[in-house]
């Protein structure tokens, strides 16, 4: 940093405008694959999910409140640990300015984990959080969704993540899942990403890229090793546990 080519606001001109001209580029592709993405084929949910909410049990269909679109946050947070995933939080501190908004355009956003409703709720005190969390502890939505993984995957290294196999990492892993329902009340599976296919939704991350140091994250054990949940910055987190990162 201390060593960074410093030049007259004319140059610095010249190389900006040959920079923007890189980044329309990508706005472009971006929209296509965006546009790509919409037009991918959807798959009829045939199986019917149960969830533990705080308005007691409820369907994957009762979850889209009267919209037609919905946007699932699987997150990590296990039945027999003590508080969420510190990764996954990160994500959450963007999602409550975002509800409104998405309630507007005809979407609702819920996050789902396998831990038990009472350990959900009182994390989601300490975190602060606004946006609707359930529990699917006894279904078998999170292993169809391959954000969790069985007993006999996990004896044998072997599990589907991210549309491939790989060897295991956690008990736990994080992704999105989108879902449509139609007017005769049909649900259809429209997209799912994993891994840094959230990387969009991470608001503090493009700001990040916009900053002369990035994401500053060369060197680190692994990539979001930084990370902490909100309220933890400022002392060691007792509640959170050492995560992997995933390609």
């Amino acid at each position: 940093m201390n060593n960074h080519r410093i030049v007259s606001r004319e140059e610095w001109l010249i190389a900006r405008k040959q920079h923007l001209v890189k980044e329309k580029e990508l706005t472009r592709l971006r929209d296509d694959l965006c546009r790509e993405r919409r037009e991918l084929p959807w798959v009829k949910v045939e199986k019917d999910y149960v969830f533990d909410g705080p308005n007691g049990t409820e369907r994957l269909s009762d979850l889209f409140a009267g919209r037609s679109q919905l946007v699932i946050q699987h997150f990590m947070f296990a039945p027999d640990w003590q508080a969420g995933c510190k990764i996954c939080s990160f994500g959450a501190d963007h999602v409550d300015g975002a509800i409104i908004h998405l309630a507007h355009r005809d979407v609702s956003f819920v996050t789902v984990s396998r831990a038990p409703l009472a350990k959900i709720e009182a994390f989601k005190r300490r975190m602060g959080w606004r946006f609707k969390w359930v529990s699917s502890f006894g279904s078998d939505f999170n292993y169809d969704f391959h954000v969790s993984f069985t007993k006999e995957e996990i004896a044998n290294n072997q599990v589907y993540f991210n549309y491939d196999l790989r060897p295991f990492q956690s008990e736990e892993l994080a992704g999105t899942s989108v879902f449509f329902k139609n007017q005769a009340g049909d649900v259809f599976h429209t997209y799912s990403c994993y891994a840094r296919g959230g990387e969009n939704q991470l608001g503090t991350y493009n700001y990040l890229d916009l900053v002369p140091k990035g994401r500053d994250e060369d060197g680190l054990s692994f990539t979001m090793s930084w990370v902490r949940h909100h309220d933890s910055y400022d002392k060691e987190d007792s509640h959170s546990r050492d995560l992997f990162e995933v390609e």
